[in-house]
């Protein structure tokens, strides 16, 4: 009797491997850190600007700026996911 592979399962076949797994592990971990990251990115450099124009209002427009970056990203980042699946 010769030897035979087993037929892969369906999951296997669609799933591609451990591989895609990482990776839509990792696009996941980006839109977890994307946010914040940009919220503390775009606070400290309004701190720096309000320390350097000695004004106390700029900070906040650098949360804004941020906020709206970190939301666009992620935006992307799930549109271009959302194309890899199709």
């Amino acid at each position: 009797m010769a030897y035979s592979n087993p037929p892969e399962s369906r999951q296997e076949k669609r799933d591609g491997g451990g591989m895609n797994t990482l990776l839509r592990a990792e696009k996941l971990t980006q839109i977890a850190v994307i946010l914040p990251a940009s919220v503390f990115i775009g606070w400290v450099i309004g701190g720096a600007l309000d320390k350097w124009l000695h004004q106390s209002w700029i900070y906040i427009a650098g949360i804004v700026l941020g906020v709206v970056a970190g939301f666009v990203q992620i935006f992307r980042l799930v549109s271009s996911a959302g194309k890899e699946v199709r």
